[in-house]
């Protein structure tokens, strides 16, 4: 270490530019008020140097996740420009991880241990998913969707609009647009795409909190059934459809997706939606889950897949993500999703790309997030507001940076002639 660095915080930024090969992409402040870095954007602040030692246990991004939540690190300006800055800083190379010479180890321990870097592993913040078996047996499942959602109604409905509506919206007429109309705007798109109309039988596999099966029932007087296997949302979804009485025309049932692979609901449907539920069927269990959705269609029924995507390389939801939010969630890239639906028997005849729609979705659900924050602590905690913050700012700049995406791919069974029964010179759902 130079002689110029005695605050924790020049100390810090000389240890950190050893390790990671170059400068600090964010200013620090450290738990004496010093501080380093470039002198404008977010300041990372180290409340602890507990924080250091999360990092030392769990280097990387689930490591600063839990110091976050934690408490021990807080961002001070603009979290997304935060985290951004990090993002690119990795991306563009500027923050490396090269080799460190063996004869700088005996040194740099030291100064790991004059800030208190090295030390026992630090308690877990708490709300971390705890869940056993077999990776994506019915019962682990059971456990991944009841952490996420069964977390509160209450929560959820505050968070959400009217519709509640779980995933992404569609924004007519551009980001500046109201959440409601663009969830309706989504239902009305899903529905259009279907070809629903009165008395067409429609399924929604995965169906959260019954938003596009009672839209569907209401608006074109289809007979809708959902299915979900979180028990909240079927007792919540049970008492939305008889409150507004459409109990004659919609369904309800508590189940796993692969219930639906009984031989009684083959060929039963007109139409078939899954709504950002692919994500949490295992890479292995994707082609059942792709061959449930052809055998349920009757021939020239059509379906309809809304679901997250990632490159090859980052298949998961990160080590934060799935932790914290979304235990055991998979996406894959889109074309993999295209090749599994044709090879179960389904023509993929559009895919229609929502990505930045996303990114203004969840947007929308942060600031709603931050208008309610004191609400939100009472409902869920500090630590599990925490985790929703950083959740929601991550996932909006993942859509919008390109490192995540969302479609709409639709789809249809062709009868035993081939022929698919959709017009093939335009959009359908435009007209």
């Amino acid at each position: 270490m130079t002689e110029s660095a005695t605050t924790a915080a020049a100390r810090l930024a000389e240890l950190a530019g050893t390790v990671i090969g170059g400068s600090l992409p964010i200013r620090i402040r450290a738990w004496d008020g010093s501080e380093a870095g470039p002198a404008t954007g977010p300041v990372l602040v180290l409340n602890s140097r507990r924080a250091l030692r999360r990092l030392l246990w769990s280097p990387g991004e689930l490591g600063l996740a839990e110091a976050y939540i934690s408490g021990d690190v807080d961002v001070e300006g603009d979290l997304a420009q935060g985290l951004s800055t990090v993002w690119n800083a990795a991306k563009d190379g500027k923050v490396t991880r090269p080799k460190v010479k063996p004869t700088q180890w005996p040194r740099l321990a030291l100064e790991a241990a004059r800030l208190g870097v090295i030390g026992l592993r630090p308690p877990g913040p708490g709300q971390a998913a705890s869940l056993k078996g077999r990776r994506h047996s019915r019962d682990r499942d059971r456990a991944a969707i009841a952490h996420h959602y069964d977390l509160s109604n209450e929560f959820y409905e505050l968070l959400l609009d009217k519709s509640m509506a779980y995933s992404c919206a569609y924004y007519v007429d551009g980001p500046g647009g109201d959440l409601g109309a663009a969830q309706d705007a989504k239902l009305d798109l899903v529905c259009r795409k279907l070809g629903l109309s009165a008395g067409r039988k429609h399924l929604d596999v995965g169906c959260g909190w019954g938003s596009l099966i009672c839209y569907a029932a209401e608006h074109y007087g289809t007979y809708s059934t959902g299915v979900t296997l979180s028990r909240q949302q079927f007792e919540f979804v049970t008492k939305r459809v008889a409150d507004a009485g459409l109990a004659d025309r919609v369904q309800v049932r508590l189940a796993d997706y692969r219930e639906l692979d009984n031989g009684l609901d083959d060929g039963q449907y007109d139409a078939v939606s899954t709504i950002e539920m692919g994500e949490h069927v295992g890479d292995a269990e994707y082609p059942a889950f792709a061959g449930i959705l052809h055998r349920v269609l009757r021939p020239g029924g059509r379906a309809l897949v809304q679901q997250m995507s990632r490159g090859e390389n980052a298949p998961g939801g990160g080590a934060f993500i799935e932790t914290y939010i979304a235990p055991d969630m998979h996406m894959k890239p889109l074309g993999t999703t295209v090749s599994l639906l044709g090879g179960a028997g389904l023509e993929v005849r559009d895919v229609h790309a929502l990505r930045e729609h996303y990114d203004w979705t969840v947007r929308a659900w942060a600031d709603t997030l931050e208008e309610h924050w004191t609400e939100v602590v009472e409902m869920i905690g500090e630590v599990g507001a925490r985790v929703w913050r950083l959740y929601l700012v991550g996932g909006a700049l993942a859509f919008a940076e390109n490192r995540m995406g969302v479609d709409q791919i639709l789809a249809v069974r062709p009868d035993a002639a081939g022929t698919a029964s959709m017009e093939p010179s335009r959009r359908v759902w435009e007209t």
